[in-house]
């Protein structure tokens, strides 16, 4: 593993508009015994250059780039660098964000307002190789609105995080892999959910979920 005696370290590069953010983020990584700072870029053009040239092992990205989507640079760092682990920093916290990090091809999604310490555990972590969302990402699970429904009060912290993946769209197999658990536990977990709300399919689950307030109705449009 990169920073064990004799190993190589991790190359990080930093992709973020505001200079203070990555400034502290690189003086942390350098003080740290398996992180290397690559480089620093504060536009999606220098991200995509220096990525290709440097050819870092990681790419911490700040899901906004002034008027650029760190999403789509994602995406364009991913053609030109494909060994290159992506993370995501963001100030959202919604579901819908951390879905379209790993559509775009991110491996990890962090919160910006989370602490130095929690960032340094994802990009220890993430080197796995496995979609790892923060736990701070969630928070606390949105809190239903008021039923008389007993499945409401029954569902746990976790069946309320797949639940609500679940009505994004997702399949167990995604939901597993951006929640950091294996796929047969997801299913598990999705087994659980359909027998508290008396359903025999996940369509049934999200529309019965919809009507009880436990995940937002939306259309495509």
């Amino acid at each position: 593993m990169p920073g064990q005696e004799g190993s190589p370290k991790t190359r990080v590069l930093i992709v973020d508009d505001h200079r203070t953010f990555a400034e502290l983020l690189a003086f942390a990584l350098g003080s740290q015994p398996d992180f290397d700072c690559a480089g620093w870029a504060g536009t999606g053009a220098t991200a995509v250059e220096l990525a290709a040239r440097e050819q870092p092992d990681m790419v911490v990205m700040d899901i906004s780039l002034g008027t650029e989507s760190g999403l789509e640079v994602t995406r364009r760092i991913r053609e030109t660098t494909p060994d290159a682990t992506v993370v995501i920093v963001s100030a959202h916290r919604d579901p819908d964000w951390v879905v379209r990090a790993a559509q775009a091809g991110a491996s990890a999604f962090v919160p910006k307002s989370g602490s130095l310490e929690e960032m340094l555990r994802v990009l220890r972590d993430v080197r796995q190789g496995s979609m790892l969302v923060s736990a701070s990402v969630f928070g606390e699970p949105p809190r239903p609105r008021a039923t008389d429904d007993p499945a409401v009060a029954a569902l746990t912290a976790r069946e309320s995080e797949v639940l609500t993946l679940m009505g994004k769209g997702l399949a167990p197999a995604a939901i597993a892999r951006l929640l950091g658990i294996s796929v047969n536990t997801c299913r598990g977990y999705v087994k659980a959910i359909h027998l508290k709300l008396g359903v025999r399919s996940q369509l049934q689950a999200v529309v019965k979920a919809q009507q009880l307030g436990l995940v937002e109705a939306h259309s495509d449009g």
